[in-house]
């Protein structure tokens, strides 16, 4: 296996490899965030020609991107939600003491 030289493709972020026999690795020079990781997100793809490889990196980080977009989405609903909850806690609270408002 040989790294990919000056002059040979390269898919930025990833550090492209090719075997002897001429297949393509792509690994990841950063982690993928968690989130991605328990998504199925790959750090690391194979192929057999530079082309596929590329379109095989871009489908794990388009996978990342989502993933972390739904984990995002996800956290800001529970924040809303803990918060609503804890609006209705207090205007109960105040209820309870004040009675209700005529």
């Amino acid at each position: 296996m040989h790294n990919s030289t000056p002059n040979s493709p390269a898919i930025p972020g990833w550090r492209l490899i090719v075997s002897d026999t001429g297949r393509y690795w792509a690994i990841r020079n950063r982690a993928f965030p968690r989130v991605a990781l328990r998504a199925g997100v790959e750090p690391a793809v194979d192929a057999d020609t530079f082309e596929e490889v590329q379109a095989a990196v871009a489908e794990q980080e388009d996978k990342a991107r989502t993933a972390v977009a739904n984990a995002e989405k996800t956290t800001f609903t529970n924040a809303e939600k803990t918060t609503l909850a804890a609006a209705e806690k207090t205007v109960v609270a105040a209820v309870e003491t004040t009675g209700p408002v005529s």
